[in-house]
């Protein structure tokens, strides 16, 4: 079982994503679908999510969040000393969007 204080911390985080997320989508679908990693069905639905329905979603004590640098390359782009930092972000971009956008199930 998942001690109480760890439960909370994932609802803090929970929360911080989500609204954070609903606030790129809300801004820049397009900007936010390629930066969340999200198709747009998903991005609708969470756009137009209520301040109510977002603190139930968070609540979860699953983290609702992921990491999408699953793999060597994108993770050795993120952590590389040396590089130029735009470059370096240009890299990052470009294998990111290369990766397949989660589909709603």
């Amino acid at each position: 079982m998942v001690e109480t204080g760890t439960v909370n911390e994932i609802g803090d985080l929970n929360l911080a994503y989500l609204l954070l997320a609903q606030r790129l989508v809300r801004e820049d679908v397009a900007s936010a679908m390629f930066r969340l990693g999200m198709s747009r069905e998903l991005a609708d639905l969470l756009g137009n999510l209520s301040l109510s329905q977002i603190v139930k979603l968070a609540g979860s004590s699953l983290l609702l969040c992921r990491f999408r640098f699953d793999d060597q390359p994108i993770l050795s782009a993120l952590t590389l000393d040396g590089k130029n930092l735009a470059l370096q972000q240009a890299h990052t971009a470009i294998l990111l969007s290369g990766q397949r956008v989660e589909a709603v199930q």
